[in-house]
């Protein structure tokens, strides 16, 4: 069956129309970065206060020393809880909407354009494996373009559940980075798989790297986060700084709340990772007679699996904590160099990226 090139033209225009919506709602977040009220809780406050370790602090929510009253709940105007105070059940907190009403009008109009670009990509990604009978995933730009939607998706499920308006920029401006290297340095027409991809473990195989991938970007962005709010307040509590002396890191949230987010982001990525590896190998036995070759590919996925497993373990084990999330940003950096370095420029039985 050919390819249908009226929806692939569909598809190439919602996927710039997303790429032109999301960089509108980086511009909306950059206002409300700019412009709109601070929403980071002291940080000698966080140093001091009790911590639940299974209660995740609202990274958007206001300060407590926020003119408007606000709580770190999402701005429902309640006094801060007394400690030891058991967490607000989910019918307590404010509704997302009175949330974001309280957060300003910035952060309703971005997170308006991200949904609205989210819509648009998802949209792209469907019409394109329509276009072409499949699942848009059989080469390095339907990749791309499939693990930036999910990665969208996942956050703005993230940022409306723990109210995180102040981390949009951040993780939006990557979307579309990536987005925009999509478009324009890797993209490939609509066309059909290579005769080794035409098996119905395309479906399982790559939809959960996909989905995996997607969610560790994600995960990467606020490793990053984390480790530049980690050592401002280190300068803080050293001395070597004042707090809200430079105020684009006093927008950062937390260091102990991206630490959680970044956690529980990692752990539900891991095991969808580790499914698409062991659904490799099962691909590989049935298509080339083996389930493990050591080829390129194979080698670097599992290099990524070892380095997501050792930042759980270090992230669990006392002492190694502060070293957690360097590792978490290692084990991305090897699934990038397998995604846009090894598939690309180094021949083997996964050479599938569609690249010339």
């Amino acid at each position: 069956m050919g390819i249908n090139q009226g929806l692939a033209a569909v598809s190439g225009d919602f996927m710039i129309a997303a790429l032109l919506i999301y960089s509108l709602a980086v511009l909306a977040f950059a206002g409300d970065l700019a412009f709109g009220k601070p929403r980071r809780a002291s940080t000698a406050k966080a140093a001091t206060a009790p911590v639940k370790e299974k209660e995740l602090a609202t990274v958007g929510g206001a300060s407590d020393s926020d003119s408007s009253g606000g709580s770190d709940s999402g701005g429902s105007g309640a006094a801060p809880a007394a400690p030891g105070t058991p967490p607000a059940l989910p019918e307590q907190r404010a509704s997302v909407l009175q949330s974001m009403r309280d957060a300003g009008r910035w952060v309703q109009v971005a997170v308006g354009l991200s949904l609205t670009g989210t819509t648009a990509h998802l949209v792209a990604v469907v019409t394109r494996g329509l276009a072409a009978h499949r699942t848009p995933w059989g080469n390095m730009y339907e990749f791309v373009t499939a693990l930036t939607c999910i990665a969208a998706i996942f956050f703005l499920g993230l940022m409306i559940r723990y109210r995180a308006w102040s981390l949009g920029i951040w993780v939006m401006a990557a979307v579309v980075l990536a987005l925009g290297l999509a478009e324009t340095v890797i993209y490939t027409p609509a066309g059909p798989l290579v005769p080794a991809l035409q098996s119905y473990w395309l479906s399982i195989h790559v939809t959960a790297m996909t989905l995996a991938t997607g969610i560790f970007f994600v995960a990467a962005v606020v490793g990053i986060l984390f480790i530049v709010a980690s050592r401002h307040e280190s300068r803080i509590s050293g001395g070597k700084a004042v707090e809200g002396e430079n105020g684009l890191l006093a927008r950062i949230p937390g260091s102990k709340q991206l630490d959680k987010l970044a956690y529980r982001t990692v752990v539900f990525g891991f095991p969808i990772w580790t499914f698409g590896v062991i659904a490799g190998a099962i691909w590989a036995d049935e298509a080339w007679g083996r389930y493990w070759g050591w080829d390129p590919v194979e080698t670097w996925a599992f290099i990524t699996w070892v380095l997501y497993a050792a930042y759980l373990h270090a992230r669990a084990t006392a002492g190694f904590r502060r070293w957690a999330h360097y590792i978490q940003l290692l084990g991305f950096v090897s699934l990038v160099v397998n995604m846009l370095v090894v598939q690309v420029f180094v021949t083997g039985m996964h050479s599938y990226a569609g690249l010339s």
